[in-house]
């Protein structure tokens, strides 16, 4: 029978925690910044902390918050294991490397900034975006006054780089 048919308050939930599926491709090194890599350290001890003795009984809720605390943990020790922390700036300050702010224009002369991070310091909403994203590897290796096509799901693009910077 199959499991679209059957609730599935019928099946006994798993003591094992599910494993988040990788980040990252198969070979494909873990850079991160080496702010990145403190607040990962910072996060994994702190949720130590918090995980206490593992005895939640048998409450379902309490079971249910201990494996997810289980899991973050699980991920952060495997992002710290797998991290290459880049933590100097390239010579060439004018070329896109990982790390960098890059304030494009596009045609409009509308202007973004992306500042280029690993995969695990993503934050869409401060413009931080992983240097195996579409747009990141479009601007990877470009000069500040060279223009870089991108292809958006809305369409192509072109973006003329204004500016790259480096923390």
């Amino acid at each position: 029978m199959s499991r679209a048919f059957v609730r599935e308050s019928d099946f006994p939930a798993s003591d094992e925690p599910p494993r988040r599926q990788a980040a990252l491709p198969p070979g494909t090194t873990n850079y991160i910044t080496a702010a990145g890599a403190d607040r990962l350290r910072r996060d994994l001890a702190d949720l130590r902390s918090v995980r206490g003795p593992a005895a939640p009984g048998r409450d379902p809720e309490a079971r249910q918050a201990a494996q997810q605390l289980d899991r973050r943990i699980a991920e952060l020790e495997t992002s710290v294991r797998t991290m290459q922390v880049v933590s100097a700036p390239p010579q060439d300050r004018e070329t896109v490397r990982f790390g960098a702010t890059v304030t494009v224009r596009d045609a409009a002369g509308a202007e973004v900034a992306f500042r280029l991070v690993g995969v695990d310091e993503v934050d869409t909403d401060r413009g931080w975006i992983s240097w195996l994203s579409p747009a990141a590897r479009a601007l990877l290796n470009a000069r500040v006054g060279q223009k870089v096509a991108f292809a958006r799901p809305g369409g192509h693009t072109e973006w003329k780089i204004v500016r790259v910077a480096y923390d």
